[in-house]
């Protein structure tokens, strides 16, 4: 908070990563994630001095990233861009539970691609990040009841997109020409 930029460093090293997977799970394009923790970690950098409590630097920081995804999200929707389908890179993201397939991880990502910007981050930071919702409600600066309602119409969302793909009908033997 003086203005140690080796100790800003150090600080930022630690959480990349975390904030790169929330930004890549909400923008869905590698490029575009990469230039939001980019503008969030300047905004960090310049913004230091205004935050009053130190312990809550990793919120603040979630809430610098979601911010930054919101404003290249609306700025690409104001230039009229389409959006593209990009696998996220496995680098940054956090280690797969092995008892989920890559099938299952893929409908999973398939399906949250389909959501609006402001579910999918809900979405993100209470499931990926494990984020109580008031601290949700926090980052994205929306009250705790809107939180909520996002995350019930983005799970539904979810489950609606999910029971639709082929695999899952195929499973619950929905495919079955009897």
């Amino acid at each position: 908070m003086g203005g140690d930029r080796d100790a800003f460093d150090v600080i930022i090293h630690a959480s990349a990563s975390r904030q790169y997977a929330v930004a890549s799970l909400i923008m869905r394009d590698r490029h575009r994630a990469e230039d939001a923790v980019q503008d969030a970690l300047v905004a960090a950098w310049r913004g230091l001095g205004a935050l009053r409590d130190p312990g809550a630097f990793d919120a603040w920081l979630h809430r610098l990233t979601v911010r930054s995804c919101f404003a290249i999200l609306k700025r690409d929707k104001r230039r009229r861009l389409l959006e593209r389908e990009v696998a996220p890179d496995p680098a940054t993201m956090s280690e797969p539970d092995s008892s989920t397939t890559l099938a299952e991880r893929d409908r999973v990502e398939r399906a949250l691609a389909r959501l609006p910007a402001d579910q999918r981050a809900v979405v993100v930071l209470h499931f990926h990040l494990g984020l109580p919702l008031t601290e949700v409600a926090e980052i994205v600066e929306v009250p705790a009841g809107t939180v909520k309602s996002r995350l019930s119409r983005g799970l539904e969302t979810l489950r609606r997109a999910m029971a639709a793909e082929p695999e899952a009908r195929a499973l619950n033997g929905g495919d079955r020409h009897d």
